[in-house]
């Protein structure tokens, strides 16, 4: 109701231009019980069902921090409508309103665990499945120096050169999918991974498709030589690292600004200019908190 109460619903500027694409990003939708209710994403993600699957055996369920709802199930998703109906209206003409509901929208990305709970590797107590936490060959495991590798040898394929990696006699272990021995297994390859570095591992396991993998860390991981090699990550003239924008277009990749992030509200009043506002407009809408100021501190 925020936008309505500044005159700006879809409504009212349908009607001044019926080609526009209205999206409605918020947490629980525009309708329902819940919908004028605050929220964060561990309370949409909860809603959605998605929470009760993630989080180790016997613990609390545990949400990945905020990326799941905030990010994927609402940002992605309603970016995702705003390109559907930016098609759409390719062939129709006229635009719509996009109503990108959180909870709707990382329901929807879990797609696959409604699909798939019926199949095997989903019939056991969460944080005792494929997926997990569960198998052995589907965790992260510590090493000498304190540091993480990742292991996904699911494929049997796989799995043999995970064994072979970690210096074990295949012939003397049960069963890859022998679930009784899941939890012995676990403990067998925790010790092992705990007899070298992360490093070591790495030149073990680099040159092979054993799925093991490094657990990098953000002051590492744009400089590990696969990151370097495709240019994931970039340096602005802060020495700030972030992520390069992805996925890479070859046509019109994207160019992104090397200069510090703004701090919101510093262009405020420079863009409205830009529009037409005047300064006594500008200063009306900042007493009435619609926008914010912040000019950066000089560097004396």
């Amino acid at each position: 109701g925020v936008m309505e109460n500044l005159g700006l619903g879809p409504e009212v500027l349908l009607q001044e231009n019926p080609r526009l694409i209205y999206a409605r990003l918020t947490g629980f939708g525009q309708k329902g019980k819940y919908a004028k209710h605050a929220g964060h994403d561990i309370n949409f993600l909860s809603l959605s069902g998605v929470l009760s699957k993630l989080g180790r055996k016997d613990e609390n369920p545990y949400a990945p921090i905020n990326l799941l709802a905030d990010f994927a199930g609402g940002g992605v998703m309603c970016a995702m409508g705003i390109v559907t109906a930016l098609y759409e209206r390719t062939k129709s003409g006229k635009g719509q309103v996009i109503d990108a509901s959180m909870v709707k929208g990382v329901a929807y990305l879990s797609s696959f665990l409604w699909k798939s709970q019926h199949l095997e590797f989903w019939k056991r107590p969460r944080g005792e499945n494929l997926l997990d936490g569960g198998a052995p060959f589907y965790d992260t495991y510590k090493t000498s120096d304190g540091k993480f590798m990742a292991v996904g040898a699911i494929e049997p394929q796989f799995y043999e050169q995970l064994i072979k990696g970690l210096g074990l006699d295949s012939d003397g272990l049960p069963s890859q999918w022998s679930f009784s021995d899941w939890p012995k297994m676990k403990k067998k390859f925790a010790s092992v991974f705990a007899q070298k570095t992360q490093a070591e591992w790495c030149s073990i396991f680099d040159h092979t498709d054993a799925c093991v993998t490094p657990v990098l860390s953000f002051d590492g991981v744009a400089s590990h030589e696969h990151n370097k090699e495709r240019r994931s990550f970039i340096k602005n003239d802060q020495e700030e690292i972030s992520p390069r924008p992805a996925p890479h277009l070859s046509r019109t990749p994207a160019v992104p600004s090397l200069k510090r992030d703004p701090f919101i509200g510093e262009h405020t009043e420079e863009i409205l200019l830009e529009y037409g506002f005047i300064k006594q407009e500008i200063t009306k809408l900042y007493q009435n908190k619609v926008i914010e100021f912040r000019k950066p501190e000089a560097n004396l």
